[in-house]
């Protein structure tokens, strides 16, 4: 690799974070700058790129389940969606064609309808990127978004064929029946990897396993690298397989949108026209928003996935190449795709960052496009007799509570965005239900007066959900004590300021536990006590 890529990508993503956006919007700003310094990208860099899809489409399968795909919002909202932005989109390039736009003018309405079927379709690279970036990828908002883009990426694969003209071959479906027959094995095998090298090895085998089988049956060897990880998802190693291969899935990541940036060089009737198709993602994204409303999702859930897709795909860039390919439309379009795709990363980018205030300025408002039907997850939240609060079912959260469950007994209740999360506990027998700390609607359905909480724990992942949560819960009137879990030490000050009354830095104070776990289980301090006192 080109060590100038690499110092580009660096400055740029440096940057990028210095102004609060995401390191992966100075990563396109990046590819552009060397696009305009004569760089190329070339085949390696191409090939990074591809193989940082295929690892992220594997990591997607390892937290995908079969049953999220066959829920009303993900397969008909999806349908609908793409129906609806096709012939609106195509309508409207057709149109610009009539009125003689120039780059619209010789486009028919077959090129027309081609370009607004490549616009439909959102990144899931960029999706996955921003919900991973802001420790979402458990919420509901996140399974809604994700159960979406499987559902165009398996619409991709279909076009894909059909524009190729070359069908599955019929070993596809022997594939499939021995992927069925062989999953106990490979659970048996990753069970044997142990926690090392391993284990991180096993998951690129499978990834190009996953990738190749499926070339080999001419099926889109992406989907092989997605459905290899939905073999293993329901494996007890999965999640810690996903977190082995995150290094690894981002560094090559940074190869995809580099190569984004260096795909073309812009001309200014061509930005013209990529702000115009930007500006009509304003209208992709408030679809999304009505669609998943009118099935029943509520308007923060909706509005965040919205947000998650408020982007051109990738797959817009393969479309414009197939179109190129056949002499359907110039290469122009290709350049007016790849910057309206960056377009739409920057401002998405942005948009989510302020995801949760948005919502929160403009809740009322949004509220009112929810179906009539009350949400079950809407109603009344009753703490009942407990006095101790934990917000984050995950490793420190669950084992916070197993502790002071031990200690007073069960006046422990926890709380966890993820609702697979809640359904596992449960079945555990803990006490945990469904809240976001981040939902400013679920602040709303706690009556501190008719609560006896007299201590929050905050073991979220994220120092901004802390900070909103502790915001919410003083502006609620919430009078007992607060303490938090920090990752870094540099966010206890900056918690101690927002009113936390104690912060507890996991690396610190994992040691510390370690010490008095050996003094109380062995003899080393107490003769170490004896010694000193004598």
């Amino acid at each position: 690799m080109d060590p100038f890529w690499v110092l580009a990508a660096f400055i740029f993503g440096a940057a990028s974070g210095k102004v609060g956006l995401p390191p992966l919007v100075g990563y396109l700003v990046a590819g552009f700058v060397l696009n305009g310094l004569g760089v190329e990208g070339g085949a390696l860099l191409g090939k990074i790129a591809d193989i940082g899809v295929t690892l992220l489409l594997f990591t997607i399968g390892l937290k995908l389940k079969m049953k999220s795909l066959a829920r009303p919002e993900v397969w008909a909202g999806t349908t609908i969606h793409m129906l609806i932005t096709v012939a609106v989109f195509g309508l409207g390039i057709w149109l610009l064609g009539i009125a003689k736009i120039p780059l619209f003018q010789n486009l028919s309405w077959q090129t027309a309808i081609l370009i607004a079927f490549a616009l439909s379709f959102s990144s899931t690279v960029f999706a996955v990127k921003v919900l991973e970036n802001k420790k979402e990828m458990a919420s509901r908002h996140a399974a809604a978004a994700i159960g979406i883009l499987i559902m165009q990426d398996i619409i991709a694969v279909v076009f894909l064929s059909a524009s190729t003209g070359k069908l599955p071959s019929p070993w596809a479906a022997a594939l499939l029946v021995l992927l069925v027959l062989v999953r106990p094995l490979l659970a048996k095998f990753m069970a044997q990897c142990g926690h090392g090298e391993l284990l991180v090895l096993f998951g690129i085998l499978m990834t190009t396993a996953g990738y190749s089988s499926f070339e080999m049956v001419d099926l889109k060897g992406d989907l092989g690298a997605l459905v290899f990880g939905m073999l293993l998802a329901n494996n007890p190693k999965a999640t810690e397989l996903a977190d082995r291969l995150l290094g690894f899935k981002d560094l090559l990541l940074v190869g995809f949108f580099l190569n984004i940036g260096i795909s073309g060089a812009p001309s200014l009737l061509g930005i013209s026209i990529a702000l115009l198709l930007a500006l009509a993602m304003l209208f992709k994204s408030a679809l999304f928003f009505i669609i998943l409303t009118r099935f029943r999702l509520r308007a923060r859930t909706s509005m965040l996935t919205s947000l998650g897709l408020a982007n051109y795909s990738e797959f817009g860039l393969i479309v414009g190449s197939i179109g190129m390919a056949n002499g359907w439309m110039s290469s122009d379009w290709l350049v007016i795709i790849a910057i309206a795709l960056s377009i739409t990363f920057i401002g998405a980018a942005q948009l989510n960052s302020a995801a949760h205030n948005i919502y929160a300025y403009a809740s009322e408002f949004l509220k009112h496009l929810e179906t009539a039907k009350r949400l079950p997850e809407d109603e009344f939240i009753e703490t009942g007799e407990a006095e101790i609060v934990i917000f984050g079912m995950g490793g420190v959260g669950t084992s916070a509570y197993n502790e002071m469950r031990r200690r007073y007994g069960n006046v422990v209740i926890g709380l966890d965005f993820s609702n697979e999360t809640v359904e596992q506990h449960r079945k555990q027998g803990r006490n945990v239900i469904y809240g976001d700390a981040e939902d400013s609607d679920f602040w709303q359905r706690v009556d501190p007066a008719r609560s006896r909480v007299q201590v929050v724990m905050l073991a979220l992942s994220d120092i901004n959900a802390s900070i909103f949560a502790i915001q919410q819960m003083k502006h609620r009137g919430y009078q007992g004590q607060i303490v938090a879990s920090v990752r870094y030490e540099d966010e206890i000050d900056i918690l101690k300021q927002e009113g936390v009354d104690a912060a507890y830095s996991l690396y610190e104070e994992a040691g510390v536990g370690f010490a008095d776990h050996v003094c109380a289980y062995t003899d080393y301090c107490k003769l170490q006590e004896a010694d000193f006192g004598s």
